[in-house]
């Protein structure tokens, strides 16, 4: 574990940390002092990571969950609610993302599912945790998101349009907090990383040839200790 604890005494929570962008930010966030609550849906994995954790000195909690489920993320906020009377950061980094097809052809059930997890369980984690997240000293809330949200390209149309939809929430929450407090919003584009959602995109791409998650990781700790004003976007080259 490093030396610089900066975010010791906080807690964060970290969706998607089963594996990826997710797993590697939980575990950054983790070297650097936070207490780091798990959510994704595989306790093997989740437990995978913990243990990674654990084993550099951190601490984590997993919670897993499928934030698709009706009333999951409510229950879910009950109970961090009923443990700590704070919530520092929220990283929303969980994504679904559905087959690459024209938009004529894309699949009913795929793009729902894309829907529910990009867009409406996002909505779902702001509500259950604002009051949580404003309480904090310096809240920060965190979501990734794609290129393809901003610029629409061939094929990416119901994973883009999620995304897109999901960067509008994100930065009218930001909007609507910034004179409230403290509480900032950040959109991080992770660009070209090597993840499985990548793979699957572009099977033909040799994964050494894209930076790997802890890259991203590093970029949103580093960013979390500066000063940016809430509703601020970037991209993570490299």
């Amino acid at each position: 574990m490093t030396d610089m604890k900066t975010f010791a005494g906080q807690t964060a929570l970290v969706t998607g940390a089963s594996r990826g962008i997710g797993a590697a930010t939980a575990i950054a966030l983790a070297e650097a002092g936070a207490h780091v609550i798990l959510v994704a849906r595989k306790v093997k994995a989740l437990e995978e990571v913990e243990d990674k954790i654990h084993a550099a000195g951190g601490t984590s909690t997993i919670a897993p969950l499928d934030l698709t489920e009706a009333d999951a993320i409510a229950r879910l906020a009950g109970a961090i609610a009923g443990r700590w009377e704070t919530l520092d950061i929220l990283c929303l980094s969980a994504a679904y993302l559905p087959e690459l097809t024209p938009i004529s052809q894309v699949d009913p059930k795929q793009f729902t599912q894309a829907l529910t997890t990009n867009i409406i369980s996002t909505q779902a984690m702001l509500s259950a945790f604002d009051s949580m997240l404003r309480r904090a000293e310096n809240g920060r809330i965190i979501g990734l998101t794609s290129s393809v949200g901003a610029s629409p390209r061939a094929f990416w149309g119901a994973y883009g349009s999620t995304k897109a939809a999901f960067d509008n929430l994100l930065l009218t929450y930001a909007d609507e907090v910034e004179k409230l407090g403290n509480l900032r919003v950040a959109i991080v584009d992770p660009g070209a990383t090597r993840t499985e959602m990548r793979a699957r995109a572009y099977p033909g791409e040799k994964p050494e040839t894209v930076k790997p998650p802890e890259k991203v990781a590093e970029r949103i700790v580093a960013l979390l200790q500066e000063d940016f004003p809430t509703g601020h976007r970037e991209r993570v080259e490299g």
